[in-house]
């Protein structure tokens, strides 16, 4: 083998191994989502507690990523999809930190809502919210382990439900306002509302990542993707 063969083979068992460690990612931003919901719809602190102890490994994981990102872009100087495909993970790894991040938003609501009165329909929505948006983050794992195309398209469409029960959450807090120590439960539930309707905004983002490694081009999900490149 050539020195230059010698090398493209190298690259490409480390760029392996950095995809590998940024998908370790999504998947503990996956479980912790639904610990997460879990969590703060049985007022469970200890799980709670959990959650934000599992995102201090997360945050390893990602500046572990950055760092060996940065050392192969140093090295290899990638060029074409090579280059494009470190772009996107660069990109992911920063996307699911930030779920991450989510989910401690949400744990740390938990620890808030200590004693206070809960309101069961608000509970039921915040769980249906949890129990659709896990699926998206797998299927954006999916579409983009596959390089599916019509996986991708679909993430929109699992997003719709989400955006609208996270708008419902503002009037069961209406519904609860002349019960002052309900309407501080509900208002902190809003917390927990708009993280997750970020969790799955920030599957649509990986998905919107993925026709660009596909495509070659950026794509917004709300309009037409175009055909995937030969590259």
């Amino acid at each position: 083998m050539t020195e230059a063969g010698d090398t493209n083979v190298h690259f490409h068992q480390e760029l392996s191994s950095l995809e590998g460690k940024v998908l370790s990612i999504v998947d503990r931003a996956e479980r912790m989502a639904g610990m997460a919901v879990d969590s703060v719809t049985s007022g469970d602190v200890e799980l709670a507690d959990e959650v934000i102890e599992l995102d201090t490994g997360l945050d390893t994981t990602h500046f572990e990523v950055l760092a060996e990102w940065t050392t192969l872009m140093a090295r290899f100087q990638p060029l074409g999809s090579d280059l494009r495909k470190m772009a996107i993970l660069l990109q992911l790894n920063t996307t699911f930190e930030r779920m991450g991040d989510q989910c401690v938003n949400i744990a740390r609501v938990v620890k808030l809502n200590v004693g206070l009165p809960r309101v069961d329909r608000i509970s039921a929505q915040i769980r249906e919210m949890g129990d659709l948006v896990r699926p998206m983050v797998r299927a954006a794992i999916d579409a983009y382990l596959r390089q599916d195309i019509d996986e991708v398209k679909a993430l929109p469409l699992m997003d719709e439900p989400v955006d609208r029960l996270n708008a419902g959450i503002y009037r069961e807090i209406i519904a609860v306002a002349g019960d002052e120590r309900l309407l501080e439960w509900a208002m902190r539930m809003m917390t927990v509302s708009r993280a997750l309707e970020r969790i799955g905004d920030q599957a649509v983002d990986f998905a919107e990542h993925t026709a660009y490694l596909i495509t070659g081009e950026h794509t917004d999900l709300g309009g037409a993707l175009p055909a995937a490149d030969g590259d």
